[in-house]
């Protein structure tokens, strides 16, 4: 490497020259050969590069290798993938079926439950009325009971005011044999609307998991499919073979939501 670029030792008579100066300056060096420890550097920086390329090569069949082997297990996973798509589909629709007969057998029972729930409200504004009439039915019998002890002087009075008080307390015993029998039907009515909330309760939450769990599956299954090895590596060669229509409306909608 030292002889590389070196300029030829001038003369010592060059400052000395008196012939032409142009022509003097118009001749060329001759090269020198190169030194033979910079071609061993460059034989030996080119043996190196073709041990890279050596490995370099290697490595690539051995991908190559890895490659063909996924490829097959790619092959194998869409055939099977398309094998059970066609059976979790159908129990998919089966599945779906259930779900939405239990569905409407729930919105007839809520139905039921309201009307229930209207009924039971107006048997309570039918208590508070006969309270009412209860605290009203109190008052006049209080008002006779005085009324009969000012008037006892007058035997013919208190005979006839007893008479109607006797009516009154019939009344009030048949007002009080009433109130007592709508009191129990109206606290046995809220019981029972009572377990039917709690039967609806319930029944809703049953609904809430039903749904949750349908989204989830179709999330999964929309998921499994996104990430399946036809969704990813679409090549034309396998286009044909597995039909790209079958998965048209996946792709433009994904799974159904709810």
């Amino acid at each position: 490497m030292a002889g590389r670029h070196h300029m030829p030792r001038q003369n010592d008579n060059f400052h000395g020259y008196h012939g032409d100066l142009r022509a003097h300056l118009s001749r060329r060096p001759v090269p020198l050969p190169p030194h033979p420890i910079a071609l061993e550097e460059e034989l030996e920086l080119q043996h190196r590069e073709m041990e890279g390329i050596v490995v370099e090569n290697r490595n690539v069949v051995e991908d190559n290798v890895t490659l063909q082997r996924e490829l097959t297990a790619v092959k194998d996973e869409i055939r099977r993938l398309g094998e059970v798509i066609p059976q979790v589909r159908a129990d998919g629709d089966d599945r779906r079926r259930e779900l939405l007969d239990r569905g409407l057998k729930l919105e007839a029972e809520l139905r039921a439950a309201e009307h229930s729930r209207k009924e039971a409200a107006q048997l309570r504004a039918e208590a508070k009325k006969l309270n009412v009439m209860q605290q009203d039915l109190s008052s006049e019998v209080k008002k006779l009971t005085k009324d009969i002890d000012r008037l006892k002087p007058d035997n013919k009075q208190v005979a006839s005011i007893k008479a109607d008080l006797n009516g009154i307390h019939k009344d009030l015993a048949e007002v009080r044999r009433t109130f007592e029998y709508e009191k129990k039907a109206n606290e046995e009515l809220l019981e029972q609307n009572h377990v039917l909330e709690k039967n609806l309760l319930s029944a809703a939450r049953e609904i809430e998991k039903l749904r949750a769990e349908k989204r989830a599956r179709d999330v999964a299954s929309y998921e499994s499919f996104k990430r399946s090895p036809e969704h990813r590596y679409r090549l034309g060669g396998y286009g044909d073979t597995y039909g790209e229509a079958r998965w048209a409306p996946y792709e433009r909608h994904g799974p159904s939501r709810h």
